[in-house]
This record gives C-alpha cells, structure tokens and sequence, in this order.
C-alpha cells in the first residue's frame, strides 16, 4: 500500500480510513502511520503537528501535543532543536504600532500671542508639524522662552 504526501484535511481522513478499513492489529496500523508521518515530517517544523499541522503545545513535561487532533510526541523529539527566523526592523515596528517619524529641520519661530501657563510670560517659540491625515490641520507646539514649558495646540 503506497501513501502519498497529502494536505492536511486529507491525512485526518486517511486516518480514519485506515482504522476503519484496514484489518490487522493496531500496531500494523500505528506503524504504517508512523512511517507516513516521519517522511511527510522530514525538512518541516517540528512545532507543528505532523497530521493536521496544528502548533503543538507543551501538555507535560514528557510530551507536546496538538490541540487539535490530540496527537503526543516526546518531548525528547524536539528537545535541542531550534526554530529560526528573521524579523527586520520594519515587522518590530508593526508590531509595536510605531510609525516611522522623518526627522526635519525645524524652523523655530517666535510669537507673543501665547501666555505660559506655568509662568506667565509672553514670549514662545513654536513650529508646526502634520501629525493626522491631511485633511486635518497641523498641530503647533510651543516652548516657553523662559521656563522650557511645552504645550500644543491642534
């Protein structure tokens, strides 16, 4: 009987095809499937469940199993192996919801029209950026001359 490589949803039924179908003890049964499993396992993740391709968990100190169709395997399996992988510094970001800012020279100017809510003076430097979309005006922050203070304004 030959077993060829197949999708997940069809090596759950080949599966129960073979307990179904296949007369013999159940040993002929489990090795005819670990000899599936092994080759269709050769080269890929070992987190992952060789039958249905479900992350395993750690369920015990001795074994990690699927979620999903409950598969076990020894923990001495996958005991040493490493996962790799590559994350750039734009994948962090995403993740992190950081957008990416590009600094500007800022042109700082002066105006009286301000009174520091900290210490009363008149005289702020301000400059104005685009921080929302463009349709919605510009915030300008001020600092106070004086104090530092810094305070925006949409």
């Amino acid at each position: 009987m030959r077993i060829y490589l197949l999708k997940a949803k069809e090596r759950i039924g080949l599966l129960a095809a073979l307990h179904l179908h296949i007369s013999g003890s159940s040993t002929m049964v489990n090795d005819l499937l670990e000899r599936h499993f092994m080759a269709y396992s050769e080269g890929r993740d070992f987190m992952f469940c060789d039958l249905c391709g479900t992350m395993r968990t750690l369920s015990s100190t001795k074994h990690a199993q699927c979620p999903l169709c409950k598969r076990k395997i020894s923990v001495k399996e996958i005991s040493g192996r490493q996962i790799s992988y590559t994350a750039t510094a734009e994948d962090i970001r995403r993740e992190l919801g950081i957008s990416i800012i590009r600094e500007e020279k800022v042109q700082l100017q002066k105006t009286d029209a301000k009174t520091c809510e900290k210490c009363g003076h008149n005289e702020h430097t301000y400059y104005s950026r685009q921080m929302r979309s463009t349709d919605e005006g510009a915030t300008t922050f001020y600092v106070c001359t004086n104090c530092q203070h810094q305070f925006t304004e949409n």
